[in-house]
């Protein structure tokens, strides 16, 4: 396996050589920030983890559309690549490549909605690799065809993200009209999953628990339907919660982009009828009571069965102020994030190198990097996000890169040796997060 990623790593680079200086203004805006981090080893890390991207997973095609695969698997998920490019947008003004870039992806991620909102991770030509012989309406564009509800929303936060940074209307195309369309269609469609849907996903020779089917009985609430969650796992219960807020912040955020900056009424009372509706249903399902707190829940199925844990995975419910869940009860998410980095939590683990979520995804007693990044992104204890940094920095097992999940007594034992999703997270939030960090 690490020939493979090797090889793969080595091709990228071939690829990519032009990158290095095509990027050249956004070198010198981070040659500026560096500055101001004190410490060495934090300083190297942050500077590997914000260039991983664009220097070994971004390719530029002649139609000026951007293919970003996640890393080690030669695949573009709509999810992963809006997330390794976020922290760019800090100098999208400045950095005209960031602008193309990220004007870019966006492009190639409306392409592929539009060939099949149902798959969560392309090819970069259609080369029919990934999971051919699953059992849907698989497409030879298609590595994989999961039902996610991220994979629509990443995208439309990527956009309102660039636009509210940049006010650049040229990303408000034609072809973001038809996207959003249809990524409308889609959601209405899985709020009565049963009766409209025809979606079903079956993994080809694969355990039977591991795939869902047509998916398990769920009340028709007004709730969105999904068939996994952001981990690519299969959903307990059809009504993933954190992406049901996600979709109520993504529609709130474009509402006023459709209204004041295309003069698009229609599009923006679709918007604002959509999330009412879903916050309405959210307000009645997503919150249950434990121990005499109230605290969110990951999943329900609108019956009366909940899923109380939470998977290192984003949207999850530690990231609600990340995605900006406009809605969020601040006693109720503090309740959340108590009980959700406790044992309680039966994917929550502590050793002697790290303490935090994991995911049913990986072996048990793994912490997800991605975690501890949005602990410190979500919190406002400079010595809660100084301990998070520390983690991180100090569990990349020599290579000074961020991982998949690390084992928490032992960083050189990990997953993922390239995964270029939480390489970004770690730097977005070292930018975002800046004046708390100081060793």
């Amino acid at each position: 396996m690490e020939e493979i990623i090797g090889e793969r790593l080595r091709l990228s680079h071939i690829d990519n050589t032009m990158n290095e200086e095509y990027f050249s203004d956004l070198r010198i805006c981070i040659e500026k920030f560096k500055a101001s981090l004190q410490d060495e080893k934090l300083r190297e890390t942050f500077e590997r983890c914000f260039f991983n991207t664009i220097y070994t997973t971004t390719f530029f095609e002649d139609d000026g559309s951007a293919f970003v695969i996640t890393g080690d698997i030669p695949a573009m998920w709509l999810r992963d690549s809006s997330a390794q490019v976020m922290q760019y947008l800090f100098f999208a003004n400045e950095c005209p490549s960031v602008r193309k870039l990220i004007k870019g992806l966006l492009k190639k991620q409306f392409e592929y909605i539009l060939i099949d909102p149902y798959a969560n991770a392309f090819n970069r030509t259609a080369n029919g690799n990934g999971h051919a012989y699953d059992l849907d309406q698989q497409s030879p564009w298609v590595w994989e065809r999961k039902f996610e509800l991220d994979s629509l929303c990443y995208p439309l936060w990527l956009l309102t993200r660039y636009y509210q940074k940049t006010g650049d209307k040229t990303c408000l195309n034609g072809l973001f009209l038809s996207a959003f369309d249809q990524i409308i269609e889609v959601f209405r469609t899985e709020q009565n999953h049963a009766e409209k849907s025809t979606y079903y996903h079956e993994i080809y020779n694969r355990e039977k628990r591991l795939w869902i089917g047509k998916g398990e009985p769920v009340s028709n609430c007004g709730l969105v339907w999904s068939g996994y969650r952001p981990s690519d796992d299969k959903c307990q219960y059809g009504y993933y919660l954190p992406g049901n807020m996600f979709i109520v912040a993504v529609l709130t955020k474009l509402a006023p982009i459709f209204s004041e900056a295309l003069g698009d009424g229609t599009r923006a009372k679709i918007c604002e009828d959509l999330a009412k509706e879903i916050q309405a249903e959210l307000q009645r399902l997503a919150v249950v009571e434990r121990d005499g707190k109230k605290i969110y829940a990951l999943e329900t199925d609108g019956l009366g069965n909940y899923n109380l844990m939470d998977d290192a995975n984003i949207p999850n419910l530690l990231a609600m102020p990340y995605y900006e869940y406009p809605y969020i009860d601040g006693q109720v998410y503090k309740n959340t994030r108590e009980y959700m980095l406790s044992f309680e939590n039966p994917y929550y683990f502590e050793g002697k190198v790290l303490k935090g979520i994991g995911s049913p995804h990986t072996p048990k007693n793994r912490v997800w990097p991605l975690s501890l990044i949005i602990r410190a992104l979500t919190s406002e204890d400079e010595a809660e996000i100084r301990e998070c940094v520390r983690m991180l920095v100090n569990s990349t097992g020599g290579t000074g890169y961020m991982h998949e999940a690390v084992d928490k007594d032992d960083d050189t034992v990990y997953s993922r040796p390239w995964f270029a999703w939480a390489n970004s997270l770690f730097s977005y939030m070292i930018l975002e997060k800046s004046s708390c960090i100081k060793f």
